[in-house]
């Protein structure tokens, strides 16, 4: 566990009062993060149709959205360190609605890719940082739970973009609702709105400016982002069990209802096998946050994550091994409760990391190395179908890609917590003799002082 935030940032976490207004804020903006780029997909085949151009052509368009908005990681994490949540975010929403407000009156594929993909993908990544930082000021004994809630707003809007996507689609088209999207998302300024600073009072003393030639020396991306995050033994074991998962965290979602029309299935209820898992999703990243909040498992709460990461990888490669719609219909439950509890504690762990001083920088540097395996897995898990033309390999392909970091992680957190005890012990002995000196010295004053009298 990292120490308490009082004793780095001058403040101490309120755990409670205006910060369940910021997690409220926080549901929204991480919703539309997570949710907007999945909820365009309805419109993709009848923009396929008038651009006149191939499936993997329009499936870029999202790829393009998500991989810009983890590649404005480092960014999105400069200007929180620099100007707070609050303005980041509401600059976020003005992005993503003109993105698609511009996109809207689009001519070509290429338009999009720039307005949606990535004018958006950028808008959604100021969208993201900040509200996963600001959680961290709040809360310190009840983030797990308000991470959990925050977390939660991603199902939670996909499943209302859902029907109202289909909504605008049949009343307006794709240009009509692309301008209305536009402004719905401009609830996320109302967000940032919220994300009011703990205390703009009470700020850290800033440390003792070194020379100028020397200050010139480090370079300026040392003033902004914490790159020695790259010699932190939990941030590392984080970053390469992640850089592996992310291969194969989103293609089952992507491709579940193409794999039940594969099987034969109708496309409403293989439509419905998304509405099951994401109904599954939104209830149980809440849950995960109460049950990572309780003492049992908070102090070890990397344990928690191995879990639910392994979790995630057994139940893909089972997947292949359910019959007929009955065994998807099971498949989709399990899965969302895999996946609600890795997107629950996602963030949660790394903060419990590194503590939540260094975790905009630390947030910024995942999502930037994770935008590669976010943009490549689904591509990659669509050529095994290509390849072998069936979907049983991509699920088992997931499942290893999920199964071997989650044993990764159970291993190698297993040593880091063994680590930080014996780091522990061997602090103790250190602070015993200062204070048994301390008392030495004050029983030698006394007696000095006493002899001195009586003198």
């Amino acid at each position: 566990m990292p120490p308490a935030a009082a004793t780095k940032r001058g403040h101490a976490p309120p755990d409670g009062g205006w910060g369940w207004a910021v997690v409220f804020g926080a549901f929204i903006s991480i919703g539309f993060s997570y949710a907007f780029p999945k909820s365009l997909t309805i419109y993709f085949k009848e923009i396929q149709e008038y651009f006149t151009v191939s499936y993997s052509e329009i499936a870029w368009l999202s790829s393009v959205m998500l991989a810009s908005m983890y590649a404005g990681g480092p960014v999105s994490s400069i200007l929180v360190n620099r100007y707070g949540s609050r303005p980041v975010v509401m600059v976020g929403g003005l992005m993503v609605s003109a993105g698609m407000v511009l996109a809207s009156f689009g001519r070509t594929i290429m338009h999009l890719y720039l307005c949606v993909g990535v004018i958006g993908g950028l808008g959604l990544a100021l969208n993201l940082q900040p509200a996963l930082t600001i959680i961290g000021t709040y809360f310190q004994v009840k983030r797990p739970m308000a991470n959990g809630i925050a977390m939660a707003g991603s199902p939670v809007i996909l499943f209302t973009l859902a029907p109202l996507n289909q909504f605008l689609f049949d009343s307006f088209g794709w240009r009509g609702s692309f301008l209305i999207l536009g402004g719905i998302v401009l609830n996320c300024c109302v967000a940032g709105a919220l994300m009011r600073p703990v205390n703009n009072n009470t700020r850290p003393k800033p440390k003792t400016e070194p020379p100028e030639h020397e200050s010139e020396s480090q370079g300026c991306l040392h003033k902004f982002i914490d790159v020695s995050l790259f010699k932190h033994r939990g941030f590392l074991i984080y970053l390469i069990g992640n850089v592996v998962m992310f291969f194969g965290f989103f293609a089952p979602v992507v491709f579940m209802a193409a794999y039940a029309k594969h099987q034969g299935i109708d496309e409403y209820s293989a439509a419905f096998l998304l509405s099951i898992f994401a109904l599954v999703d939104m209830f149980m990243r809440p849950a995960t946050g109460f049950i990572g909040n309780s003492k049992w498992v908070r102090p070890r709460i990397q344990y928690f994550f191995s879990f639910a990461v392994s979790f995630n990888g057994v139940c893909h490669l089972l997947c292949p091994l359910l019959p007929g719609y009955v065994g998807l219909v099971v498949y989709a439950v399990i899965f969302g409760l895999a996946f609600g509890m890795v997107c629950a504690l996602l963030f949660e762990v790394l903060m419990d990391l590194v503590g939540a001083k260094r975790f905009s920088s630390a947030v910024g540097l995942v999502t930037i190395i994770e935008c590669g395996p976010v943009l490549l897995g689904p591509p990659l898990s669509g050529a095994l179908v290509d390849i072998f033309g069936e979907y049983k390999y991509m699920y088992y392909a997931c499942g290893v890609f999920m199964l071997v970091p989650g044993i990764f992680f159970f291993i190698m957190h297993y040593f880091n917590y063994k680590k930080l005890d014996e780091e522990k012990r061997q602090n103790v002995p250190v602070d015993m003799r200062t204070c048994e000196e301390a008392v030495q010295l004050k029983m030698s004053q006394d007696s000095n002082t006493a002899h001195d009298t009586d003198g």
